[in-house]
């Protein structure tokens, strides 16, 4: 495996972005984290795929990571969705013959879902984990009327994301690690907060408008992210795979299940070739 790094410059931001090169390439993945963490949360995803011959890229988010810009938030879903496919493009030059796939966690799972319900793409297929279409709990109504207030006069506003750390994975190490990592942050602005509430209801209603393959995976247990609107994500959809993990946390990838999950991906990886 190879390990590279690049930028690129969109939205008068400068991007980070970094690539895990197989020694031989069948297909390509591309990586799309989640709510304040970072690209670099995923080499041991990446490790994975690239032993079983996938190469891998990814990016910090607007907001994240080695990423510039004000921390916990974006211009607009729209610039969320064009800087995907400036990676792909990347992705894309560099293995230009071989299939391409979206891998994204909890809010980068609700990236990629929307992503190919609303841009034109050449996408071999999705794997979406834990996506953030549903919170798993209900936000106080008075802090969703504020938000959107804030939304509107000051839309850049960063607040704590109020992120149980613990309802992350039921491996303690792992935890501890998010903890100590200094590039992971809490905030979080009403565009990534009321706009991906709205998106997440969006790809659910709209499930059915592609027929790319997903992946959806999910734990029962996860106490962020809905995995019933998961459920409701490929019920609605005409090429999605539901697969549940019991006692499954916020980070499969990360939890106690990883093994099973990651060959659960790419088992699904292969069967897409």
């Amino acid at each position: 495996m190879k390990h590279n790094e690049f930028n690129f410059n969109y939205h008068n931001t400068d991007f980070y972005g970094q690539s895990w090169i197989a020694k031989s390439t069948k297909a390509v993945v591309v990586i799309v984290h989640g709510m304040s963490e970072h690209s670099s949360r995923y080499h041991e995803v990446a490790k994975f795929l690239t032993d079983n011959h996938y190469s891998v890229f990814a990016f910090d988010h607007f907001g994240h990571g080695k990423t510039t810009g004000k921390r916990g938030h974006n211009p607009s879903f729209d610039a969320v969705l064009e800087s995907v496919s400036l990676v792909i493009e990347k992705a894309s030059a560099e293995f230009p013959d071989k299939p391409m796939f979206l891998y994204g966690q909890s809010m980068g799972g609700n990236v990629v879902l929307n992503y190919v319900l609303r841009k034109e793409n050449n996408l071999q297929g999705v794997v979406s984990t834990s996506p953030f279409l549903r919170l798993s709990f209900t936000p106080p109504a008075i802090k969703l009327f504020a938000g959107k207030i804030i939304q509107k006069i000051a839309p850049s506003l960063t607040m704590g994301n109020e992120l149980v750390v613990g309802h992350l994975s039921r491996d303690a190490e792992e935890v501890q690690k998010y903890v100590d990592d200094p590039l992971v942050h809490d905030k979080i602005s009403p565009n990534y907060s009321l706009v991906f509430f709205d998106t997440g209801e969006w790809a659910i209603a709209n499930a059915s408008k592609t027929k790319v393959p997903m992946l959806v995976m999910h734990g029962d247990h996860d106490k962020i992210t809905s995995h019933e609107g998961s459920a409701d994500f490929v019920k609605n959809s005409k090429s999605g795979t539901l697969k549940i993990y019991e006692g499954g946390y916020h980070e499969l990838h990360n939890d106690t299940c990883r093994d099973e999950m990651l060959q659960d991906v790419l088992n699904w990886l292969d069967s897409q070739l």
